[in-house]
Protein backbone atom coordinates (compact mmCIF):
# COMPACT_ATOMS: atom_id res chain seq x y z
CA UNK A 1 0.00 0.00 0.00
CA UNK A 2 3.00 2.24 0.34
CA UNK A 3 3.55 4.87 -2.33
CA UNK A 4 1.22 7.03 -4.30
CA UNK A 5 -2.24 5.59 -4.96
CA UNK A 6 -4.15 8.79 -5.52
CA UNK A 7 -5.63 7.90 -8.89
CA UNK A 8 -7.44 5.02 -10.47
CA UNK A 9 -4.71 4.81 -13.11
CA UNK A 10 -2.11 4.29 -10.39
CA UNK A 11 -4.09 1.42 -8.91
CA UNK A 12 -4.43 -0.30 -12.26
CA UNK A 13 -0.72 0.02 -12.92
CA UNK A 14 0.16 -1.43 -9.54
CA UNK A 15 1.21 -5.05 -9.45
CA UNK A 16 -0.98 -7.39 -7.38
CA UNK A 17 0.10 -8.60 -3.96
CA UNK A 18 3.23 -10.73 -4.22
CA UNK A 19 3.34 -14.46 -3.59
CA UNK A 20 4.08 -15.57 -0.04
CA UNK A 21 5.24 -19.05 0.83
CA UNK A 22 2.62 -20.81 2.95
CA UNK A 23 3.50 -21.60 6.53
CA UNK A 24 3.62 -25.14 7.82
CA UNK A 25 0.06 -25.04 9.14
CA UNK A 26 -1.40 -23.15 6.17
CA UNK A 27 -4.11 -24.80 4.15
CA UNK A 28 -2.77 -26.31 0.92
CA UNK A 29 -3.85 -24.77 -2.36
CA UNK A 30 -6.61 -26.74 -4.05
CA UNK A 31 -4.83 -26.56 -7.38
CA UNK A 32 -1.42 -27.76 -6.20
CA UNK A 33 -0.28 -30.38 -8.67
CA UNK A 34 0.90 -32.98 -6.15
CA UNK A 35 -2.05 -32.76 -3.78
CA UNK A 36 -4.18 -35.91 -3.71
CA UNK A 37 -7.83 -36.36 -2.76
CA UNK A 38 -6.88 -36.85 0.90
CA UNK A 39 -4.95 -33.58 0.87
CA UNK A 40 -7.89 -31.74 -0.65
CA UNK A 41 -10.22 -33.24 1.96
CA UNK A 42 -7.86 -32.17 4.74
CA UNK A 43 -7.68 -28.65 3.29
CA UNK A 44 -11.47 -28.37 3.10
CA UNK A 45 -11.85 -29.77 6.61
CA UNK A 46 -9.45 -27.12 7.88
CA UNK A 47 -11.24 -24.41 5.91
CA UNK A 48 -14.63 -25.48 7.32
CA UNK A 49 -13.29 -25.65 10.87
CA UNK A 50 -10.98 -22.64 11.02
CA UNK A 51 -11.55 -20.20 8.18
CA UNK A 52 -15.21 -20.47 7.25
CA UNK A 53 -16.55 -19.05 10.55
CA UNK A 54 -14.42 -15.92 10.07
CA UNK A 55 -15.40 -15.61 6.38
CA UNK A 56 -19.12 -15.82 7.14
CA UNK A 57 -18.88 -13.44 10.10
CA UNK A 58 -16.98 -10.77 8.14
CA UNK A 59 -19.26 -11.25 5.12
CA UNK A 60 -22.23 -10.59 7.40
CA UNK A 61 -20.59 -7.34 8.55
CA UNK A 62 -20.07 -6.25 4.94
CA UNK A 63 -23.63 -7.19 4.01
CA UNK A 64 -24.93 -5.07 6.89
CA UNK A 65 -23.37 -1.96 5.33
CA UNK A 66 -24.74 -2.64 1.86
CA UNK A 67 -22.45 -5.02 -0.01
CA UNK A 68 -24.13 -7.84 -1.95
CA UNK A 69 -24.04 -11.02 0.13
CA UNK A 70 -22.20 -13.28 -2.34
CA UNK A 71 -19.71 -10.53 -3.17
CA UNK A 72 -19.09 -10.06 0.55
CA UNK A 73 -18.46 -13.80 0.96
CA UNK A 74 -16.06 -13.91 -1.99
CA UNK A 75 -14.18 -10.85 -0.73
CA UNK A 76 -13.87 -12.29 2.78
CA UNK A 77 -12.79 -15.67 1.39
CA UNK A 78 -10.03 -14.06 -0.71
CA UNK A 79 -8.96 -11.92 2.24
CA UNK A 80 -8.57 -15.02 4.42
CA UNK A 81 -6.72 -17.08 1.78
CA UNK A 82 -2.97 -17.52 2.08
CA UNK A 83 -2.08 -15.81 -1.21
CA UNK A 84 -5.05 -13.46 -1.47
CA UNK A 85 -5.94 -15.17 -4.75
CA UNK A 86 -8.17 -18.14 -5.65
CA UNK A 87 -9.65 -19.68 -8.78
CA UNK A 88 -13.38 -19.71 -9.44
CA UNK A 89 -13.42 -23.45 -8.67
CA UNK A 90 -11.64 -22.91 -5.35
CA UNK A 91 -14.05 -20.13 -4.38
CA UNK A 92 -17.01 -22.27 -5.38
CA UNK A 93 -15.76 -25.22 -3.34
CA UNK A 94 -15.03 -23.20 -0.23
CA UNK A 95 -18.22 -21.16 -0.35
CA UNK A 96 -20.35 -24.01 -1.75
CA UNK A 97 -21.60 -21.67 -4.46
CA UNK A 98 -22.35 -22.11 -8.16
CA UNK A 99 -20.00 -20.83 -10.90
CA UNK A 100 -22.65 -18.29 -11.91
CA UNK A 101 -22.86 -16.93 -8.36
CA UNK A 102 -19.07 -16.65 -8.12
CA UNK A 103 -18.88 -14.95 -11.53
CA UNK A 104 -21.47 -12.34 -10.57
CA UNK A 105 -19.78 -11.67 -7.25
CA UNK A 106 -16.36 -11.23 -8.87
CA UNK A 107 -17.83 -8.89 -11.49
CA UNK A 108 -19.26 -6.69 -8.72
CA UNK A 109 -15.92 -6.63 -6.86
CA UNK A 110 -13.92 -5.91 -10.03
CA UNK A 111 -16.19 -2.96 -10.89
CA UNK A 112 -15.39 -1.52 -7.47
CA UNK A 113 -11.64 -2.02 -7.94
CA UNK A 114 -11.41 -4.58 -5.14
CA UNK A 115 -10.19 -7.62 -7.12
CA UNK A 116 -8.33 -8.24 -10.36
CA UNK A 117 -8.16 -11.22 -12.71
CA UNK A 118 -4.91 -13.01 -13.46
CA UNK A 119 -4.00 -16.07 -15.49
CA UNK A 120 -2.68 -19.03 -13.50
CA UNK A 121 0.86 -19.77 -14.78
CA UNK A 122 0.88 -22.84 -17.05
CA UNK A 123 -2.91 -23.03 -17.03
CA UNK A 124 -5.89 -21.59 -18.88
CA UNK A 125 -7.66 -20.96 -15.60
CA UNK A 126 -8.05 -17.51 -14.13
CA UNK A 127 -7.52 -16.57 -10.53
CA UNK A 128 -9.08 -13.64 -8.74
CA UNK A 129 -6.70 -11.58 -6.61
CA UNK A 130 -7.28 -8.82 -4.10
CA UNK A 131 -5.66 -5.51 -4.88
CA UNK A 132 -2.83 -4.71 -2.48
CA UNK A 133 -4.57 -1.43 -1.58
CA UNK A 134 -8.16 -2.67 -1.55
CA UNK A 135 -9.43 -0.41 1.24
CA UNK A 136 -7.54 2.62 -0.02
CA UNK A 137 -8.99 2.16 -3.50
CA UNK A 138 -12.51 1.79 -2.10
CA UNK A 139 -12.16 4.94 -0.01
CA UNK A 140 -10.83 6.84 -3.02
CA UNK A 141 -13.99 5.85 -4.88
CA UNK A 142 -16.00 7.01 -1.86
CA UNK A 143 -14.37 10.46 -1.89
CA UNK A 144 -15.19 10.78 -5.59
CA UNK A 145 -18.81 9.90 -4.83
CA UNK A 146 -18.93 12.47 -2.02
CA UNK A 147 -17.65 15.14 -4.42
CA UNK A 148 -20.33 14.21 -6.97
CA UNK A 149 -23.12 14.28 -4.36
CA UNK A 150 -21.98 17.61 -2.96
CA UNK A 151 -21.81 19.18 -6.43
CA UNK A 152 -25.34 18.03 -7.25
CA UNK A 153 -26.64 19.34 -3.92
CA UNK A 154 -25.05 22.76 -4.56
CA UNK A 155 -26.78 22.81 -7.93
CA UNK A 156 -30.03 22.07 -6.12
CA UNK A 157 -29.49 25.10 -3.88
CA UNK A 158 -29.27 27.33 -6.96
CA UNK A 159 -32.35 25.71 -8.48
CA UNK A 160 -34.58 25.79 -5.40
CA UNK A 161 -33.30 29.10 -4.04
CA UNK A 162 -30.74 29.69 -1.29
CA UNK A 163 -33.35 31.47 0.86
CA UNK A 164 -35.90 28.64 0.80
CA UNK A 165 -36.14 26.01 3.51
CA UNK A 166 -35.33 23.30 0.98
CA UNK A 167 -32.37 25.30 -0.36
CA UNK A 168 -30.92 25.76 3.12
CA UNK A 169 -31.34 22.04 3.78
CA UNK A 170 -29.51 21.15 0.58
CA UNK A 171 -26.71 23.60 1.38
CA UNK A 172 -26.24 22.11 4.84
CA UNK A 173 -26.08 18.61 3.37
CA UNK A 174 -23.59 19.75 0.73
CA UNK A 175 -21.37 21.40 3.33
CA UNK A 176 -21.39 18.27 5.49
CA UNK A 177 -20.38 16.04 2.57
CA UNK A 178 -17.61 18.46 1.59
CA UNK A 179 -16.33 18.42 5.16
CA UNK A 180 -16.43 14.62 5.22
CA UNK A 181 -14.61 14.38 1.88
CA UNK A 182 -11.84 16.72 3.03
CA UNK A 183 -11.39 14.84 6.31
CA UNK A 184 -11.29 11.49 4.52
CA UNK A 185 -8.71 12.69 2.00
CA UNK A 186 -6.57 14.08 4.80
CA UNK A 187 -6.75 10.75 6.65
CA UNK A 188 -5.73 8.92 3.48
CA UNK A 189 -2.73 11.24 3.00
CA UNK A 190 -1.65 10.67 6.61
CA UNK A 191 -1.98 6.90 6.09
CA UNK A 192 0.27 7.07 3.02
CA UNK A 193 2.84 9.09 4.98
CA UNK A 194 2.76 6.55 7.81
CA UNK A 195 3.22 3.62 5.41
CA UNK A 196 6.25 5.30 3.81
Amino acid sequence: MAGEHGTHQTREAEQPTGHREPTADAEPSADAGDTGAAGLSDAMARYDRVTSPFVERFAADLTEVGMQRMSARVFACLLASEEGALTSAELGERLRASPAAISGAVRYLAQRHMVSRERTPGSRRERYRLYADTWFASLMDATNALTRFSTTLRGGVDTLGADTTAGRRLRENSEFLEFLRAELQDAMRRWQDERR
